[in-house]
């Protein structure tokens, strides 16, 4: 399982995570929910306490990783497989140009919960 912490404009807005069984799932925390109901990090997304659960990257998502010469850059430089979304979002997507960014949830961090 791995997982990242999504931001939108410096505020932690929830946690992304690939379950074991290749599911996505997206949880706008629960702070963010009471404090920022109108801050959504996309039209598709509104906030909301249930979580949202998808098969695939959730499209929003997928924008966010790097295409063409970009992502031929990354996934060399990182050794990352480009067919591996969750991996080259949770390396590439920490300073983002927009309102969003990711950063990985070490091992450590998630033992802490």
């Amino acid at each position: 399982m791995r997982r990242g912490k999504v931001f939108y404009n410096d505020l932690l807005a929830g946690e992304i995570t690939e379950t074991d069984d290749g599911e996505y799932v997206f949880q706008y925390n629960s702070g963010y929910v009471k404090n920022h109901p109108a801050d959504f990090i996309t039209f598709t997304m509104p906030v909301r306490k249930e979580p949202y659960v998808e098969k695939r990257l959730f499209p929003f998502f997928e924008g966010l990783i790097p295409e063409g010469w970009l992502l031929e850059i990354a996934s060399g430089n990182w050794k990352i497989n480009r067919n591996d979304r969750m991996g080259l979002l949770l390396a590439c997507c920490q300073n983002c140009i927009g309102a969003v960014s990711v950063t990985p949830i070490n091992e450590s961090d998630q033992n802490e919960k």
